[in-house]
């Protein structure tokens, strides 16, 4: 059940003394409050704030006693509400970037020029030999550097230089040749 209001604090409230807008706020914002819970607001304590903001200068033009007194304050509680979802829909929700939790796949370049050269690649890279194809792999596939590479294939410098070098003109006479096969 509601508390109800003396008429001496109804009274006072619409004339705009404080002591009446006081018993107001004591008597009808825990069910204000109540209501913007109710209909799931996010921070109803703020909402309640703003709607006893708001009557506080229109209180002396509520007219009906009690009863206007709450359906004027109720009133404004429901377009505070209106606004507050407005508002909310409105602004973008934003959560932080989960990249394991991203589902969306693309692809990286390398894979999509692989892909439209198709298994001629493969094929030209397996006319290479052994220790060509490897350095090719190693340097441009797996982007290492000749000193890596030269650990990696217990080699020389020089002699890993020497095989990348051999291995890319190989493989430019291969393109060349297709290109002049294909025309």
């Amino acid at each position: 059940m509601a508390v109800q209001l003396t008429d001496g604090e109804l009274s006072a409230a619409l004339a705009g003394d404080p002591s009446g807008f006081s018993a107001v706020y004591a008597t009808t914002a825990p069910a204000v409050l109540g209501y913007f819970r109710a209909r799931g607001a996010d921070d109803a304590e703020a909402l309640t704030q703003d709607v006893f903001v708001d009557i506080l200068p229109k209180l002396g033009s509520v007219t009906g006693g009690e009863k206007g007194l709450r359906t004027f304050i109720f009133s404004v509680a429901h377009a505070r509400l209106v606004d507050h979802h407005r508002r909310r829909e409105r602004t973008p929700q934003l959560s932080e970037y989960d990249p394991l939790g991203d589902s969306r796949v693309s692809s990286s370049a390398e894979d999509q020029a692989l892909e439209s050269l198709g298994a001629g690649v493969t094929d030209m890279l397996h006319q290479l030999n052994d220790e060509q194809r490897e350095v090719i792999v190693l340097r441009i596939v797996a982007d290492l550097a000749i000193e890596q590479v030269a650990e990696i294939m217990g080699k020389s410098t020089g002699a890993i230089k020497q095989l990348q070098r051999r291995g890319l003109l190989a493989l430019r006479e291969l393109v060349t040749a297709k290109d002049y096969s294909s025309s």
